[in-house]
């Protein structure tokens, strides 16, 4: 179930009120976010001189005059100062392509006009079960939610379990709801070992379903087991079917399990995406797609072939489709996304989960850039292409320029390389300003926020904190994709059933802190003392050690308040008065009759036993 004090009402319709659609051939309409803003001169301001200053940066630090060149030094020292310029290089270069990428996204980014959808369509609405995975208690909520989703026409909605394991416990739920039940198991012909019909993939159970069932319908709406869909979620969707060339529509992930410091600064960390670049490709009609709450059109899916064979299949399936035209028209397939949030999910809880889930999406955009995005130029417009490029970009740049940064400082802090020289105080200033200009583009975005969970007014901070040091993560993540190490779907723990953390958790982030260590150590030793570079060193150093931080933070914490928790209160004793005899026998158990009933909490910790909730010997 959906958590309760959190302001879902107001956030279901940020789009806006639904209208009647106009004219006889309905297009999406869309209003730009800009325009309705009354400080639009900060914000054009903010995206003008960000980029340019960042640009500046870079121009100044890579001009031919700051290169280092050293009189008579050893070839050696030459190409280590050669790759320090590189580095530098490449690090300013890809900070640009950022800055631009957000400047633009924040100059384009618009909502679609929501309008009533068409009655008499044949909506099917799917969610999938994998038994032993996810527990019951979760997919009855996601069902339970998914039978109250209204849908205009004589035909309404038919609420679909796509269970993995022929669970008769699921079976016995789908009849006790009224919910259709399908299963692929034990059909080999649905259970290969790669392809469309991949076994123990989703995409593999959704395209057995659309195999088996899709005929019967002209769209599936599906949301993820751990999502719960509000009432008005196809009404809120639906309607921009009405444009013949839209192939799906999607809407925003948000975490209802807000309780952890990971899932906390996990939604934060997906503001950008969800709030900004999401919103951005509306502007190209072409926003990704993303499978964990969506409605899709069953012939647009069909006439690619069905759900890519990835392990992020929603993004590689949409990419597909914004690439193929629509048949009836001979448009290319459109997408949309509304910033309605209409299904409240599950976020991950340990820093277990939560790189998993890092691990798999980044592989997932490797996979894309590898194997499909070469077919883009040739099939995609340009605008389209544009947008794609700078949204699949994200994560190979982040994961160059981790390792980019801590080249520079290796480089610098065991052999003294330097790829430039500049000013200090000039550096300083450039760096400073463009950083400035940077995050109050990102504050300024902040107001587009479309999570009902973060505070008013938050500044995001954990969010671009998770962003950094999720960078160690990508890049393990590309090496696998680049020495084609295999990848495979895992199932992200939910129902408050996290992976627990341990040391091994951190070991990437461990391995990066020794080396910067390390380095830090043998600047001392070999004199190499640009305070810049030991900053540098240090923040990188910080970042390494941040999650293993958190998570030793909240361990204590946790500790401490089980200990509060199971530690009797004891009673100040006047002096000179003889103690009262101890409560607890020799064997650790309440005798009958010590307590009155409900005097001690259920789960009280006593002499090294548990006492699950008996009290006074009842």
């Amino acid at each position: 179930m959906r958590p309760e004090g959190y302001d879902y009402d107001t956030h279901s319709q940020l789009a806006g009120p639904l209208a009647e659609p106009s004219g006889t051939a309905y297009r999406v309409q869309y209003t730009k976010l800009l325009s309705r803003e009354p400080h639009r001169i900060r914000a054009v301001l903010l995206m003008t001189l960000a980029p340019l200053l960042t640009g500046l940066l870079l121009v100044y630090l890579v001009w031919p005059t700051h290169w280092v060149v050293r009189e008579g030094g050893t070839r050696w020292l030459v190409g280590l100062d050669i790759a320090m310029l590189i580095s530098i290089g490449l690090i300013e270069l890809f900070m640009v392509v950022n800055v631009v990428s957000i400047a633009h996204a924040t100059m384009v980014a618009r909502d679609p006009i929501p309008v009533f959808p068409e009655p008499g369509t044949r909506v099917a609405f799917l969610t999938t079960y994998v038994p032993g995975k996810e527990p019951l208690s979760m997919v009855r909520a996601t069902l339970e939610g998914a039978v109250r989703v209204t849908h205009p026409g004589p035909h309404g909605v038919d609420v679909w379990l796509l269970d993995e394991g022929d669970d008769e416990q699921a079976k016995a739920l789908c009849v006790e709801l009224g919910v259709r039940h399908f299963t692929r198991h034990g059909v080999p012909e649905w259970n290969r070992v790669k392809g469309v019909h991949k076994a123990r993939t989703k995409h593999g159970n959704y395209n057995a379903w659309i195999a088996m069932h899709g005929g019967e319908y002209d769209f599936f709406a599906s949301v993820d087991t751990d999502h719960v869909p509000l009432p008005e979620f196809l009404e809120r969707m639906m309607g921009y079917f009405r444009d013949p060339d839209v192939a799906f529509v999607v809407g925003p992930q948000v975490y209802g399990n807000y309780t952890t410091p990971v899932t906390k600064a996990a939604e934060s960390q997906q503001f950008l995406f969800h709030a900004l670049i999401q919103r951005a490709g509306n502007r190209y009609r072409a926003p990704m797609f993303v499978g964990t709450n969506n409605v899709v059109r069953i012939a647009a899916v069909r006439q690619v072939g069905g759900l890519y064979d990835s392990i992020t299949e929603d993004m590689a399936t949409g990419f597909e489709l914004h690439r193929h035209k629509n048949p009836r028209t001979g448009h290319h397939w459109q997408s949309v996304y509304t910033p309605d949030v209409l299904a409240v999910g599950e976020g991950p809880e340990s820093w277990t989960d939560f790189f998993t889930q890092q691990m798999r999406w980044s592989r997932g955009t490797y996979e894309t850039l590898f194997k499909q995005y070469w077919k883009a130029p040739f099939t995609m417009p340009p605008g389209r292409l544009f947008s794609y490029t700078m949204m699949l970009v994200y994560y190979p740049m982040t994961a160059v320029n981790w390792l980019l940064g801590i080249l520079s400082c290796v480089l610098f802090l065991w052999f003294g390389a330097s790829g430039t020289q500049v000013a200090a105080s000039m550096w300083l200033m450039l760096y400073s300003d463009a950083a400035a200009l940077q995050i109050g583009l990102y504050l300024w975005n902040r107001r587009h926020n479309v999570s009902p969970h973060e505070p008013e007014g938050s500044g995001g901070l954990a969010g671009m904190a998770m962003s950094a040091l999720s960078a160690p993560i990508y890049l393990k993540s590309l090496g696998a994709a680049v020495v084609r190490r295999p990848s495979r779907f895992v199932v992200t723990p939910k129902g408050g059933g996290a992976s627990p953390d341990r040391v091994l958790t951190f070991r990437i982030h461990l391995f990066w802190a020794a080396v910067l260590t390390a380095s830090l150590v043998a600047s001392f030793v070999l004199g190499h003392t640009h305070a810049a570079m030991r900053t540098w060193a240090v923040l990188a150093l910080a970042i390494s050690l941040a999650p293993v931080g958190v998570w030793l933070g909240t361990r204590f914490q946790e500790r401490r308040a089980r200990q509060r928790v199971a530690t009797p209160a004891v009673a100040r004793i006047p002096d000179g008065e003889p103690a009262p005899a101890p409560a607890f026998s020799a064997g650790g158990t309440l005798p009958s009759g010590s307590l009155p009933s409900g005097s001690l909490p259920s789960g009280t910790v006593s002499s090294g036993t548990v006492s699950s909730g008996t009290t006074g010997g009842n």
